[in-house]
This record gives C-alpha cells, sequence and structure tokens, in this order.
C-alpha cells in the first residue's frame, strides 16, 4: 500500500491509507481487535471519507479495497453519495466461504482436516457458531473463537451482488499470477456489473508485485519483500482511471 501510494503521488493522486480498527496505529479504537465486522470496518470507510472532504472541501473521494478490503469498500458504497467511485484490486467475486473452500482443498496436505474444515465453514456459513475445541488444533487459527462473528459476517456477504447494484464508476484490476483470487473472481464482478472497466496484469500477483515464475512458494515469498517494486502496470491502470472519470 506504500508502494502504491508513492507510485499515485507521482501522478498527482493524493491518498489516504488507513489502518484496520484496533489494528497497528488504529490499535486505540477498540480494546479488542477481533470484535469488529465488516459492518464496523465500512462504518470507519465512511467516517473516514467524511473526515476527509471536512479537510479537503472535495466533493467526493475514491476508495480502493485490496483483496477483503474490496468487501469492506462495496459495502461502504451502498447508497453513499460521498463515494466518486471504486478500485477494485484482487477481489473476491464469491462469497469469501466459497474461496477459502477452493484454497482448503487445492493443498493436499489438507486431506486429513478438510471434512472438519469444511463443516466448519458451513456452521459459519448459515450463522452459527463453531465449537473450536473438537476441531483438530491446525484448524484452530482459521476458526478460533474470537474471530468467528467476523467471519460470519464476511461469509454473509456476496460480492457480485453488491456490485451490481452500484450506479458509481468502478475499477477492477487483477492480476494474472494471483494464488489467491483469480482472473475468474475478477471476470464474476465484471460480469455482474457490465459497465465497470476490467483490468487484467500479466505477471502480477495478489500484493501486486511482479512474478513471472510459476512457483506457489517463491510466488507467496514476494509477500514479505519490501524491496520488490510494484508490477509495471498497476499505478498506471489506477491513476489513469480516476484521473479520466469525470468524477
Amino acid at each position: 500500500m506504500k508502494l502504491l501510494a508513492e507510485g499515485l503521488a507521482a501522478r498527482r493522486v493524493a491518498t489516504v491509507r488507513i489502518d484496520k480498527r484496533g489494528m497497528y496505529a488504529s490499535a486505540g479504537a477498540i480494546p479488542d481487535a477481533n470484535a469488529v465486522t465488516i459492518g464496523d470496518y465500512a462504518t470507519d470507510v465512511r467516517s473516514w471519507i467524511a473526515s476527509i472532504r471536512r479537510m479537503t472541501g472535495t466533493k467526493c473521494v475514491w476508495v480502493l479495497g485490496h483483496s477483503e478490503g474490496g468487501l469492506v469498500a462495496l459495502s461502504a458504497a451502498q447508497k453513499n453519495t460521498e463515494i466518486c467511485g471504486l478500485v477494485l484490486v484482487a477481489v473476491p467475486g464469491r462469497p469469501t466461504d466459497q474461496v477459502l473452500e477452493e484454497q482448503l482443498k487445492s493443498n493436499p496436505a489438507n486431506a486429513p482436516i478438510l471434512d472438519q474444515a469444511l463443516t466448519a465453514i458451513s456452521n459459519l456459513k448459515a450463522g452459527q457458531h463453531v465449537d473450536a475445541s473438537r476441531l483438530d488444533p491446525s484448524l484452530l487459527r482459521l476458526f478460533h473463537p474470537a474471530i468467528q462473528n467476523f467471519l460470519i459476517s464476511e461469509f454473509s456477504i456476496d460480492p457480485a451482488k453488491l456490485i451490481g447494484t452500484l450506479d458509481k464508476p468502478v475499477l477492477i484490476v487483477q492480476g494474472e499470477r494471483d494464488v489467491q483470487v483469480g482472473v475468474e473472481d475478477a471476470q464474476t464482478l465484471k460480469g455482474a456489473d457490465l459497465r465497470a472497466k476490467l483490468v487484467l496484469l500479466p505477471n502480477t500477483n495478489h500484493v501486486l508485485k511482479y512474478v513471472s515464475f510459476i512457483d506457489r512458494r517463491a510466488n507467496l515469498s514476494t509477500y514479505s519483500d519490501p524491496s520488490l517494486p510494484l508490477a509495471p502496470g498497476v499505478v498506471p491502470a489506477i491513476a489513469d482511471f480516476i484521473l479520466s472519470s469525470p468524477q
């Protein structure tokens, strides 16, 4: 996000980056960072927009959501005239429970715990809490009791339905080397909002870094390497869309 902000600033697009409620610089906002929902994050986005508009006098603010943040952006944009439009980067086109199921099934090492994991996902999708003490210990981090309310709120959101209700400009940016959110997700979002612009970036992964190789482990290793620049097409795609908008 810092690299993206710097790149956009060079194109005369100002940004505000925020830490989630209860996290890092926003740690003082709530005693328990896990006691949140997607709706809470959307409320915070609206509050930040109001603050930005007061400080700058701008008519409206663009909201960029990356991955899970795209669900927050879509939720915040519902019936909100203070949002110019959305930039959805590596955002799932399906409810997150389906994405999680796909990720778990894609790893053969999960075979011994897969049934438990899928049952837990199904229960949370239905709004029911899971007895984590009865799960394999390796699943505790994924389905910890402290985050189950958040998961319930997240699994209830269908991003394709939300984008279909918008009357704002939308840019969908998707890396073709993303091993967490696929091109199919981006195409699903585009199919739900035919006016949206879809940009597919070759050799770009989930964290917008340039990746020319297929190896999954090497792809993931780029996530924690701050020395790597953003893939070359990321900043131009976003800046050009915003600057060319009549908003």
